[in-house]
């Protein structure tokens, strides 16, 4: 229980999206938390990070919230700017924010769903990255963990979404090549099938389907004991990767997906 004691963390995406179940950055932020490190929970939505720093505090751990919206050079910058104030440092930086609506195959995506997806999704997490990375480079080091996908190495009917987490793992390998000698380590972890709210909530209401018909069909398309994953299983890959354990890992891309990316045909 003490693999990030002394560790600072920011987690960009650290609210959710209401739902039965827990999010991919609430439950990064707890587990880090539960760890040792102290985090800064990041949230377009003030009340969704506070709600994650209020858990956190009940189980004894230490947080603050922030509102920004990092798909915006300012919004970005301020994130920085307020976990060095308040952190010190900035040991671990996770990219999570990442939304879909509007999306759709390449020949029906309106523009406007396109250009805003990957704004949020792809320019949101370099513009982060690119303003951790001098706090990183002149600490001696650091970690950034992107949320990926398994969208972005397979799919069809999801384009921006697909591109934006596409361009996401090559903006990690870029990140990870660029800086590999001032000891700044850049990976990213590609969720498979989630039950999560933004997945399995957010398709429910776009598809006027019940909740739970949604989570069977997801669950059924899984190799591994045809059940989705959760947001923990997201969770302990970021721990492993954001730890000195993985000191001397980056430029990974790792799926966490039941076994769906090895499945050909």
């Amino acid at each position: 229980m003490a693999r990030l004691e002394g560790k600072t963390a920011v987690v960009c995406g650290a609210g959710q999206t209401p739902g039965q179940t827990i999010g991919n950055g609430r439950a990064m932020a707890i587990l880090f938390a539960r760890e040792g490190a102290k985090v800064l929970c990041v949230d377009r939505v003030a009340e969704r990070a506070q709600e994650t720093v209020d858990l956190i505090a009940a189980e004894g751990g230490q947080a603050e919230a922030f509102a920004a919206n990092i798909a915006k050079a300012d919004g970005a910058a301020a994130v920085i700017a307020k976990a060095t104030e308040v952190l010190g440092r900035i040991d671990i930086l996770v990219n999570n924010v990442g939304i879909g609506g509007g999306d759709g195959p390449a020949h029906k995506v309106e523009e406007d769903a396109f250009d805003r997806i990957l704004s949020v999704n792809l320019k949101g997490a370099w513009l982060t990255s690119k303003a951790a990375i001098p706090v990183m480079r002149e600490q001696g080091g650091g970690a950034i963990v992107n949320i990926s996908s398994l969208a972005s190495i397979a799919g069809g009917t999801q384009v921006a979404y697909e591109v934006s987490k596409a361009a996401m793992n090559r903006l990690t390998t870029s990140i990870a090549q660029s800086n590999a000698k001032y000891g700044v380590r850049c990976n990213a972890i590609l969720p498979g099938l989630m039950d999560t709210p933004m997945a399995v909530a957010g398709i429910a209401q776009a598809t006027g389907q019940d909740e739970e018909a949604v989570r069977q069909a997801r669950g059924a398309r899984v190799p591994l004991r045809a059940k989705m994953g959760t947001a923990w299983d997201t969770a302990y890959a970021a721990l492993f990767l954001a730890s000195d354990e993985a000191a001397f890992i980056t430029g990974v891309l790792l799926p966490v997906d039941g076994g769906m990316s090895s499945r050909i045909g």
